[in-house]
């Protein structure tokens, strides 16, 4: 089978936005090419003896993701394309010329896999299905993922934000529900469960995730009476607004991009009870005040706001 390799000219800066904006157009296997040096951990991490000899940075980056050659993919690059003509507006992400290149048959829905292991939050270990489970590690809450055609590691200073933030409101978990609002691999719902939560709920815009997120929760020995998985739009799916927007969630997690968050508040504000918490990431820095400004408009009030690189959570009060 052979495969177009579409490659995007960006900016260092602008990299794990595209990357993000990419998966949320439901395009994974993305690649990232720059000129930044490893850090020591991240060489300690990939186990190589020497790092790479590298030109110096330029701030120049290339973001590659790859399609079914047979595919006809004029839709989805008009979007890619129109995504990218949005971004402009907010960050310098370069020229984003696209060029193209066909490949060969590559397993590179698999080979990232060597880059992803066992690591911890505070308590909480998120290990690889294909690691072996440490002695050391047996205390910890034990949380196994493989994220297999979906988004989501847990790795992601995204999720990371989520999860710190899940531990701190859910400190008394017993009896709550909580709502995933765009699940990925399902992560944040196998967290929700593993603190105490009663029942979890997931909806995603692709069918992909759904999958994951069933199989990762089939993975984790969670039973099928914790947890619904939904595939759809909740800005969009009237249906899915009446099943959801009934005030029956005690906490909601929207780690999403900020454009997507931006509309789905007014429709996260009917889901929860009166005092649940919602917990959104996946935010850009620069986009914080629009994404606040959407939540207060929406009747939440925000009770405080953690930074991670350039990502930011907020977290609000209905």
């Amino acid at each position: 089978m052979k495969w177009d390799k579409y490659t995007i000219a960006t900016t260092t800066a602008a990299e794990e936005v595209i990357a993000a904006m990419l998966a949320e157009l439901g395009i994974e296997g993305v690649e990232i090419e720059n000129h930044v040096p490893l850090t020591e951990q991240e060489a300690g991490d990939m186990f190589i003896d020497f790092p790479p000899e590298l030109p110096p940075d330029d701030g120049t980056s290339k973001v590659s993701f790859y399609l079914d050659a047979d595919q006809d993919a004029r839709e989805l690059l008009a979007q890619v394309r129109a995504a990218l003509e949005e971004e402009k507006q907010y960050l310098d992400i370069g020229s984003a010329a696209i060029t193209k290149e066909q490949t060969e048959d590559v397993d590179w829905m698999n080979n990232w896999k060597q880059f992803f292991q066992s690591f911890t939050i505070d308590n909480i270990l998120i290990k690889p299905t294909w690691e072996n489970l440490k002695t050391d590690d047996k205390e910890k809450i034990l949380i196994e993922i493989d994220p297999g055609i979906s988004f989501g590691t847990g790795k992601h200073e995204t999720t990371q934000l989520c999860i710190r933030q899940m531990q701190k409101y859910m400190r008394q978990a017993e009896g709550m529900c909580v709502l995933d609002a765009g699940c990925g691999s399902g992560i944040l719902s196998i967290v929700a469960l593993k603190l105490g939560a009663a029942h979890v709920t997931g909806i995603d815009v692709d069918e992909n995730c759904i999958v994951s997120s069933k199989e990762n929760m089939q993975v984790n020995h969670l039973g099928d009476s914790l947890w619904n998985f939904y595939c759809g739009n909740l800005i969009e799916d009237e249906a899915m607004r009446r099943r959801e927007g009934n005030g029956s969630y005690d906490l909601i997690t929207a780690n999403i991009l900020a454009d997507v968050i931006v509309p789905m508040a007014p429709y996260l504000y009917p889901c929860l009870k009166k005092g649940g918490i919602l917990i959104t990431s996946g935010i850009i820095d620069f986009k914080e005040q629009e994404v606040r400004k959407a939540l207060e408009d929406a009747g939440f009030t925000v009770l405080e706001t953690n930074v991670d690189g350039e990502w930011v959570n907020l977290t609000a009060q209905k």
